[in-house]
């Protein structure tokens, strides 16, 4: 039984050797060029920026890198099993060349990307190599021993890291070397590339002072979502209080008068009793709107594209719902705040745009629920305006979502807004 237990480590540490020296020389052939390529786009995107092409170039080249850098996240946590954090700022959705290239610049991550091109390409190349250096040159060690010395030697001294080989006893010095390298690489090769990750995640990690502010950003938007809530009960408390209990106290009154008329006055009694069934039927009607108001059953039942197309649907202007959310869901939470936020977006553009035409676009990609509602109106929105769309980022914002609004004096008005999740 213990025979068979080390056969089978050594075969699962042989693997391992095997593995991580293949994968550390396919990260060092391509992370090479790559990060050479990447560091020098950026660096020459980045100077053309006074002239203007820079601008137009820098979100595209910084998006690639975030992309690359994203990759070797993945890599790190799956063959390495470290885990390195993504720290980046939403990109400004703007169609001004210059503000979105600013926004990008002035995101630390940006330029933590930078620093580890440069580390990748140099130490973090090294370190990549080394595992496949100390599984691969034991045998050449053991070829030197097996003749190819003769080869090599050709009348001069060959050395095979520190042995000199002249002959064969000495090229046998040499194949008891590469022995001891390989019962290393045995050893070291899985921590050896650990050590590559490792070295990647101390560069692009967010320093503390970034998750400080990480933290601080969470408690802001938590304290929303606590005040929100709590605002949203009263209302319903409110509505309750004011609607449809008052109208069920009424109904229960008239019931009561029924009783007392039934008898002495047939006629009377009726009336009262047709009062009680309108009362009724306007309790359950103000009882389903502030159902609907809670958590709409379309919401509920069909998922947001049907519940979102539900709503334009009761709206007076004319409304057109493009919805590409590849069959699958949000989290019942960020598929509420999308639709309360929409919501809140079309009533807006209804009540002050003076539109006749409103675009709504849902889709799902990289990981973000993207969402635009445009408008055909006089434009003119802006955040703090009393337009309610700091309400909506305060709701966007406790599930990390970011909204902006594009909106010059003449329209059209176009506001964004991107929720991080997936689709289930």
């Amino acid at each position: 039984m213990n025979t068979n237990t080390k056969s089978g480590e050594g075969g699962s540490r042989a693997r391992g050797m095997v593995l991580a020296a293949g994968r550390g020389l396919a990260l060092a052939v391509v992370s090479l060029p790559l990060s050479i390529l990447g560091f020098c786009l950026s660096l020459v995107s980045m100077a053309l920026i006074p002239i203007g092409a820079g601008a137009i170039t820098t979100p595209f080249v910084v998006r690639g890198v975030r992309a690359y850098a994203d990759r070797r996240r993945a890599l790190a946590e799956q063959w390495g099993g470290v885990r390195i954090p993504s720290a980046y700022r939403p990109v400004p959705e703007t169609s001004n060349p210059w503000k979105r290239t600013y926004g990008l610049l002035r995101d630390p991550a940006t330029w933590r990307d930078l620093r580890w091109l440069q580390v990748d390409m140099t130490a973090g190349f090294v370190t990549a190599l080394l595992p496949a250096v100390l599984f691969l040159y034991p045998f050449e060690g053991f070829a030197v021993a097996a003749g190819l010395w003769r080869v090599l030697a050709d009348g001069q001294t060959y050395w095979y890291g520190f042995v000199p080989v002249t002959d064969q006893p000495s090229a046998l010095g040499a194949a008891a070397t590469a022995a001891v390298l390989l019962v290393a690489a045995f050893r070291l090769t899985p921590g050896l590339l650990a050590v590559h990750f490792k070295l990647t995640r101390a560069v692009l990690a967010p320093s503390q002072a970034e998750l400080a502010e990480r933290v601080r950003v969470l408690t802001e938007t938590r304290r929303d979502a606590v005040d929100t809530s709590a605002a949203e009960l009263r209302r319903i408390e409110r509505d309750l209080h004011d609607g449809a209990q008052a109208r069920l106290v009424a109904m229960g009154m008239d019931l009561g008068t029924v009783e007392m008329l039934v008898d002495k006055n047939p006629e009377k009694a009726k009336e009262v009793l047709a009062q009680a069934r309108r009362s009724s039927a306007e309790a359950l009607s103000e009882l389903r709107d502030l159902v609907r108001g809670i958590h709409p059953p379309v919401l509920a039942e069909r998922g947001l594209g049907d519940a979102v197309r539900a709503l334009a649907l009761r709206l007076p202007v004319t409304i057109e719902v493009n919805v590409e959310l590849d069959g699958g869901r949000p989290d019942a939470p960020v598929e509420s705040a999308a639709y309360f936020a929409v919501s809140e977006l079309l009533t807006n553009a209804v009540k002050h745009s003076g539109a006749d035409r409103i675009w709504v676009d849902l889709h799902h990609g990289a990981g973000q629920l993207r969402i635009s509602v445009t408008d055909n109106g006089g434009g003119g929105a802006a955040m703090g305006a009393g337009s309610g769309l700091a309400g909506v980022e305060r709701r966007l914002g406790t599930f990390d979502g970011v909204l902006a609004v594009s909106s010059p004096a003449g329209g059209p008005t176009m506001v964004t807004m991107e929720i991080p999740c997936v689709l289930s």
